[in-house]
This record gives C-alpha cells, structure tokens and sequence, in this order.
C-alpha cells in the first residue's frame, strides 16, 4: 500500500490524480490528505469517496462549508495556510503537488521536508527556487519526479548517463488556440478565446499561459533545472497534433520521442507506480487515424512569452522569479478584464526590464522578489488601464 497526498486536489491535475487511485485496485493506496484552495463541496466530495483522513483548503473562511460538508464522517477538516503546510509535511510515501503558481512552493518544501516521492506539476517551484527544492529534496533523501507531460516524457526516454552523449532536448507546443490567429485578432482576445485550449482540458491560467507560450518558457527554465542540458540545447517546437510529448536527440543521431494521446492521466500514472506501470484508462494514440505529425518553429515575434523567458533563465538569479511573478499578477489581469491579451507579455518585458535580475539568497530573498515584482506588475497593469 502507497500512502498518498494531494496538493491542488481539485484542480485539473488533482482530480485526474484521485480519478487514478479511485480506479486503483482496492488497498494499493491509502489516502493522507487532500488540500485544495476554496472549493469546500468538491474536497468533502472527493475525501468522502477516496476515504481520506483529513481535507484542507487553503482558504480559512470556507472552513465551516468543509466542516459541516464532511460532519459524521470520522474525516478531519482544516483550513488556511499554515494548515495546509502541516498537511503537506505529514510523512507519506507518494506527493502530488498540483497547486498553480508560486503559492505552491511553500506546501513544496514542506512535503519535500519528510522524504518520499514528490510528483512535481507545480513548475513554478523550480522557475523561482530550483536550489532550495533541490537542496530540500537532498536533505530529506526525497524523490521529485516530473508531472508535466513534456518533462515526463522526456525523463522516460532520458537514457543517457553521461550528458555530452545528449545533443539537445526537444519541448513540443500544441500552438494554443492563437497558434494562426493575428496579431490584430489577438488584440481583441477575450478570455474566453484564451481559456479555450484545442487539445488539453486544463485551468484558466495555466490555459491563458498556453495561449500566450508563456507555459512554454516555464517548461523551458523547468527543463534547464532538471536536465543536464544548457539552456542552448533545449528547443521548443510547434506541434499541434500532441501526440509527441517530448524528444531528446543523441549524439549519434538517434532521436527517441515519447508519444501518447493528450491526456494527463498517463503521466501523472508514470510517476505515481514508477518505477512500475499501471493500467489506464486512457485511448491508445492511433498514429493510422492520425495520418500526420507535424512541427513548426515556435513565432516569438507574435508569441514573445518564449523569448522573455529564455532572456530570463540566461540572466539567472532572481530574473526568472520575476518573470514568473509578473506573469501571474498579468495573468489574473488579463481574466478580470483589466488587460488586453498582448498586454501580458508586455507588463511582464516591462517588469524584467524595470528589474533585472537581483541575486537572490535562500526563500526568504525568493518570497521578497516575488512580491517585490508583483507591486511592480501591479503599478504596470494600472498604468495600461489608465
């Protein structure tokens, strides 16, 4: 039996998790804890179907929805921040950690602090403090295996000990729902265009981070920090099929791809019975009725997401945690309306310009940064509404 957590249970990543260990054969996985953010009824929900011994949200005034909606069920209710970091640090032998944004880099390090496996979809904890989750990580002996199917599938097909035998490492884009569209139709963009993805089921900010390329430049910092590859030798393609997840290309020209039907089900099962595998439920990719794969370099003009965040990774120190706070602050901007679409690479250029990249030393410097360039972001997005 593997006793498990949740961080982010009911966010996409979450409930594809919990979908995995529900179908599971009975006792192979105990449940310890499931932490989410306010949504009350889906945690009672799902803590009551996977038998869970206690649900956490992070938001302290939906305690008493959780309390009343989990009442008679012997399970243990809590909220708010510190709650989720006592949830996170309970020593389990498996730890997905799902919570968007760097909001997930405390519950991060909390779960690393007790060894185990940690499934990593949270790539933000590695764009603005790769270091210190790695130093956590040696410290407790902890495992982080890699979530995000471009990552995953690239750590499956990663069979190279010696990193000069790697002659780069290829990322694929699906071109979100703009991958066509001009920079005059882009312009106009709503959210609702943004947030409607043509291949992946996934939340609204990470959906607008696809329509933007922007998730592709965190996969890219991501990629530097997990992979004994410069940031020279990783390269982002276009492919809009998404059946090839990730690629690494040898020296000696071989190039081995992983591929499969977009679905996060499959890695998040890579890692959650690695070093085994585990039945899925999940279509085989059927490359006769697919007919064709194709890629195309990415357009960093019409997506200049990829270039500011290949600017930062080469600028090191702090410049990538303020890129991703800047993205996150214009972001939720952008889904509140008080931002244009192209408005987003822009304040985030801006705030990297206005801030450079300051040497940063252990979290509380990070956590400083952080909010230093979501002030500065702040004051960008009002200066474009004004």
């Amino acid at each position: 039996m593997k006793r498990v957590t949740i961080l982010g249970a009911t966010g996409s990543v979450g409930r594809s998790t919990a979908a995995l260990i529900e179908a599971a054969a009975p006792g192979a996985f105990e449940v310890e804890a499931l932490v989410a953010g306010r949504d009350a009824e889906g945690l009672a929900a799902m803590a009551r179907k996977l038998g869970a011994r206690r649900a956490v949200l992070a938001d302290p005034q939906a305690y008493g929805a959780l309390a009343q909606a989990l009442a008679g069920s012997g399970i243990e209710a809590a909220a708010g921040s510190q709650a989720v970091l006592d949830a996170a640090a309970i020593p389990v032998d498996w730890t997905m950690a799902a919570i968007v944004g760097a909001a997930g880099l405390g519950p991060v390090l909390a779960a690393l602090s007790h060894g185990g496996t940690l499934a990593l979809a949270n790539k933000e904890a590695l764009v603005c403090a790769a270091p210190i989750v790695f130093a956590a990580a040696k410290a407790s002996g902890a495992r982080i295996l890699t979530v995000d199917s471009e990552h995953n599938a690239i750590f499956q097909v990663l069979e190279a000990r010696d990193p000069a035998a790697i002659a780069k490492i290829i990322i694929t884009a699906s071109g979100g729902p703009f991958r066509m569209a001009s920079m005059a139709e882009m312009a106009a963009a709503t959210p609702e265009m943004a947030v409607r993805h043509p291949v992946w089921s996934m939340g609204a900010k990470i959906s607008v981070d696809s329509a933007t390329m922007m998730n592709k430049g965190l996969e890219l910092i991501e990629a530097a920090r997990l992979f004994p590859v410069p940031e020279e030798r990783i390269e982002v393609l276009v492919h809009p099929q998404s059946a090839v997840h990730g690629l690494v290309q040898y020296v000696d020209g071989s190039l081995l791809a992983q591929l499969g039907t977009p679905d996060m089900r499959t890695p998040i099962a890579h890692a959650l019975a690695w070093p085994e595998r585990m039945a899925v439920d999940v279509a085989p990719l059927d490359l006769a009725a697919l007919g064709r794969l194709e890629f195309f370099p990415p357009d960093t003009k019409r997506f200049p997401a990829l270039r500011l965040a290949r600017e930062a990774l080469r600028a090191g120190e702090g410049a990538t945690t303020i890129l991703n706070a800047a993205n996150e602050v214009a972001v939720s901007a952008f889904l509140e309306r008080r931002l244009s679409f192209l408005g987003i690479a822009s304040v985030v250029e801006a705030v990297l310009q206005e801030m450079g990249s300051p040497a940063v030393d252990g979290l509380e410097a990070v956590l400083g940064l952080d909010e230093a360039a979501r002030v500065t972001a702040s004051r960008q997005v009002l200066a474009r509404a004004a």
